[in-house]
């Protein structure tokens, strides 16, 4: 799973009609909703994304779950479409074969990175996973705010 948010259409030439019509799994639809929601700058790791995910259990019955890696999955397959760089490993490393896409869009955005060392392959930064982590809470707080939000509810034209 490479995580670089490739689509169909990326894989394909920009061809991609055929990925337009996919319709897509109920847990990747909540999983590129989470996605959506979170602000430029901040960044959710993969377990967030599950985390937060197992407790909006939608009203008209269960729904399927996971973990990281099903998170990770679904960025892999369908993340194109959505800000991709803003789920991450929990260690704040950048996703290999994407590090440099993603590091421009981080540096666009003002996350916080930490500056990598001497001995670290490439001197590519890492997230700084203390201030750039967003808890789902308001998008404005410093603090990644207090009071978590219900991603499907903010997605226009998704449940």
């Amino acid at each position: 799973m490479s995580g670089n948010g490739d689509t169909a259409e990326d894989r394909d030439g920009g061809a991609g009609a055929a990925a337009a019509d996919v319709t897509l799994p109920d847990y990747a639809e909540r999983v590129l909703g989470v996605a959506e929601l979170i602000p430029p700058g901040r960044v959710m790791t993969y377990g967030d994304v599950a985390e937060w995910l197992a407790g909006q259990a939608p009203a008209d019955g269960p729904a399927a779950t996971g973990g990281p890696r099903q998170v990770g999955r679904v960025m892999a397959l369908y993340g194109g479409a959505v800000p991709w760089w803003r789920v991450v490993r929990a260690d704040g490393t950048l996703l290999p074969g994407s590090e440099l896409r993603a590091l421009a869009h981080y540096r666009d955005e003002g996350t916080p990175l930490r500056e990598a060392s001497r001995a670290a392959e490439g001197h590519i930064p890492r997230l700084d996973m203390r201030r750039a982590r967003w808890d789902g809470g308001e998008a404005g707080g410093d603090d990644g705010g207090e009071t978590g939000g219900e991603p499907a509810a903010h997605r226009p034209g998704r449940g």
